[in-house]
């Protein structure tokens, strides 16, 4: 007999690719990976890892059990939201993900009024960027994952996911009070195409996103400074390097110095949930999207 958690413990070195990665992914010690593989391999009576450099790699035995293991995993999802479906109660464990500003603008409301609803669910939460956090929910890692696209540049969602939208963020253009741009009621992107920008980190997907937007207008972005968090973003700004798009959500308070203006034409960052397709039925996954949109409607108008 096949035990599940030695099953679900190779379904994570097959995703995760390493010991340590496994590790992370299922929130254990590389020694219980260790000794989880070790038992499996006996249950089996085959040898499932072999060394590879200073890693390990899959045998052609391990490989083969793994996709057995991912679609046994897969169907046992599918039997536990049943499960879920059939009792009608909000309890057991939802691991949430969001990119940063969603998780400091959506994460207290929400799990406050989870708690409150629901005193038996169990929550636990990790920023993640967009993409990071749609392969968490794909690898089985979160359970649910806030992520994020603009109005001209979609983020594609994998099959196999659903998706719920969550909210329309609006953003505005960021200066320095004595910007000449900064008394307008309305502005245009392109309006700053001899401007220093500060930007998104490179590889993330706002940046892929400021860089396409602006080359799409002609202009070819001068990107001075790359910053992480929004706050690090407005004190560059607020010092008088550059220029930057900053969203509503998550805002948090502006420092003084900076001007914020809307701009003109409808340009929004659409905010909404995903979670595994298998999961669809769980009540605790239905409670979630429930309180963060609810949490977005505190704070934004609702999607129409």
């Amino acid at each position: 007999m096949l035990n599940l958690e030695r099953l679900r413990t190779l379904d994570a070195l097959a995703r995760h690719g390493s010991v340590s990665g496994a590790a992370d992914g299922l929130h254990v010690t590389t020694s219980a990976v260790s000794q989880q593989m070790a038992k499996l391999e006996r249950e089996v009576g085959q040898q499932l890892l072999a060394k590879n450099g200073r890693g390990v790699r899959l045998t052609d035995a391990g490989r083969l059990l793994a996709d057995h293991a991912a679609k046994i995993l897969s169907q046992v999802e599918v039997a536990q939201s049943d499960i879920e479906a059939q009792r009608g109660q909000v309890v057991g464990e939802v691991r949430l993900a969001a990119f940063p500003t969603a998780a400091r603008g959506l994460f207290p409301a929400a799990l406050t009024s989870l708690r409150a609803d629901h005193p038996e669910l169990r929550l636990r939460t990790t920023e993640l960027e967009p993409e990071s956090g749609i392969r968490a929910v794909l690898r089985g890692d979160a359970d649910l994952a806030v992520v994020l696209d603009w109005s001209n540049k979609r983020l594609p969602v994998p099959g196999g996911l659903a998706k719920a939208e969550l909210l329309d963020d609006a953003p505005d253009i960021a200066m320095p009070a004595g910007h000449p741009l900064a008394g307008r009621t309305e502005v245009d992107i392109e309006d700053f195409a001899d401007d220093d920008w500060v930007s998104w980190p490179e590889g993330e997907f706002c940046y892929d996103w400021l860089m396409f937007t602006l080359r799409s207008k002609g202009i070819e972005p001068r990107i001075a400074h790359l910053a992480g968090e929004h706050h690090t973003q407005l004190a560059l700004i607020a010092a008088g390097f550059g220029v930057c798009v900053a969203p509503r959500l998550g805002r948090g308070p502006v420092p003084d110095g900076v001007s914020l203006v809307p701009v003109r034409q409808p340009m929004r960052r659409h905010v909404h949930a995903v979670w595994r397709a298998d999961a669809d039925r769980r009540p605790s996954i239905r409670a979630a999207v429930q309180a963060l949109r609810a949490a977005g409607r505190s704070l934004h108008a609702p999607v129409s």
